[in-house]
């Protein structure tokens, strides 16, 4: 299907171009997937290795194996998506070509809920494990300094985030390398009975499995974040989709190997100290404090990168729906000196600053809901797309455009079911919150929400 789009982008400038209304397109592949892997922050993963390792009853590996399988079917989706519709915005936008305004700014206030609160994630654990190696500092103070520094490098513009983001995925990497070898060398000597032990599904069935899968659903985060940056990639109707799969592939594979590593090297899941902190006994078990204080630096520095990945996919998102008319026009303008949308990063930082009342344990269990309800409606906005609208048809069309979405609408809402009470119900208020919103902007549903439209 051969579309472009057109969209109104409002006047934010004089005819003599004193403000810029187009991002800069100087990103490629490369860059795409380490800004992936950047705002997955690989090292992170033992952030939630101990209470998922808790809730799927030492089965973490066979977790992470289903978490894979199903992000892999989205990721395909939002790849069609992103062909079809090379705006910024990520499901905001291909929810509301597909499905109209309404429904596009409800995915998108929806998508909002994880976006806005995953920087402050970030913050909040990177004041927790500097505050433990200084706790001289209190945390917040820790966790100000770095909002600081990725509000400003965020203004300056996204190629910045580039000349961190091969660093951050280096050292993460590197550190996981290190901690799987330890591993296997530990393994190795003390005989083992099973390596493949991990990934076995458990005799309590696939519940608790699917219920760990839910929660880490938010580590593959990445690939949507890459949809965000269309407006910023060079030729994004290549580009975008194939660094969505391959983030997507390369990311979980990672999380799989360290499940794996961490369930051989520590198989009684019932014996941490502190699960919150189960990276750390992991560390110390395989290499000591030596190994232990390089881990908490890598670590800091993955979820500063992550912190700034994040904090420009949802600046891009909001600059979107301002662009649109759905949020205060500021939001669509771009500052004439770095051409980013430096109102809503602003705006970002403002709401990340709500870490220093909201705990980690209470930000973590609402980002799913945001995360999943984003996924449901990217797979279905291909079948209205292309199945319904532009009537693909043979059996290639079916595979691609039909069944491959049905059954990533149909995982994604396994999902979504298996969250927790906690987390569908701020959800579902954030949803409704919404929905009041809009309805004011648009009185009473009277008049119709600005859309993005195709012309052939």
């Amino acid at each position: 299907m051969n579309t472009k789009i057109s969209a109104h982008v409002p006047a934010s400038g004089s005819i003599h171009g004193a403000r810029p209304t187009e991002l800069k397109r100087v990103l490629g592949i490369p860059f795409l997937v380490l800004f992936g892997l950047t705002y997955m922050a690989p090292v992170t993963v033992f952030t939630t290795y101990g209470v998922v390792t808790g809730v799927t009853n030492g089965h973490l590996p066979a977790a992470y194996i289903v978490g894979l399988v199903t992000m892999l079917f989205t990721a395909f989706s939002y790849a069609q998506m992103s062909r079809a519709v090379p705006q910024a915005g990520s499901a905001y936008a291909y929810t509301q070509q597909a499905f109209g305004g309404t429904v596009g700014f409800a995915t998108g206030w929806t998508l909002m809920l994880d976006y806005l609160f995953i920087p402050m994630i970030n913050f909040l654990l990177i004041g927790i494990y500097l505050n433990t190696q200084f706790p001289a500092v209190p945390a917040w103070a820790f966790s100000l300094v770095s909002l600081v520094l990725v509000l400003g490098l965020n203004i300056i513009g996204i190629k910045f985030i580039g000349r961190l983001s091969a660093t951050v995925v280096a050292s993460s990497v590197l550190m996981i390398g290190i901690f799987v070898a330890l591993v296997l060398n530990q393994v190795i000597n003390a005989d083992a009975p099973s390596l493949l032990a991990p990934f076995s599904f458990g005799a309590d069935g696939l519940g608790p499995i699917f219920s760990g899968a839910a929660i880490l659903s938010l580590s593959f985060l990445g690939f949507d974040a890459i949809s965000t940056l269309s407006e910023d990639a060079r030729n994004p109707g290549k580009t975008i989709p194939a660094a969505i799969v391959l983030t997507t592939l390369a990311g979980g594979l990672i999380f799989i190997v360290v499940g794996w590593a961490g369930a051989l090297i520590h198989p009684d899941h019932t014996t941490f100290t502190d699960p919150d902190a189960a990276g750390v006994e992991l560390m110390a078990g395989v290499g000591g404090s030596v190994l232990t204080a390089i881990f908490v630096a890598v670590y800091v520095v993955g979820s500063f990168g992550s912190a700034m990945a994040s904090q420009a996919s949802v600046t891009r998102i909001l600059y979107s729906m301002g662009r649109d008319g759905l949020l205060p026009r500021r939001m669509g303008m771009l500052n004439r000196r770095f051409s980013t949308p430096v109102y809503a990063t602003l705006v970002v930082s403002a709401v990340s600053l709500t870490y220093l009342f909201v705990s980690l344990e209470t930000a973590a269990s609402v980002v799913s809901f945001g995360a999943l309800v984003a996924f449901s409606m990217v797979n279905l906005s291909v079948i209205k797309t292309f199945f319904m609208d532009a009537k693909a048809r043979g059996a290639r069309s079916v595979l691609l455009y039909l069944l491959m979405p049905l059954v990533g609408f149909a995982l994604t809402i396994w999902l979504w079911t298996s969250l927790s009470g906690v987390s569908l119900v701020v959800g579902l208020m954030w949803f409704a919150a919404g929905i009041g919103f809009l309805a004011i902007r648009t009185k009473g549903f009277r008049t119709t929400p600005p859309k993005l439209s195709f012309e052939d």
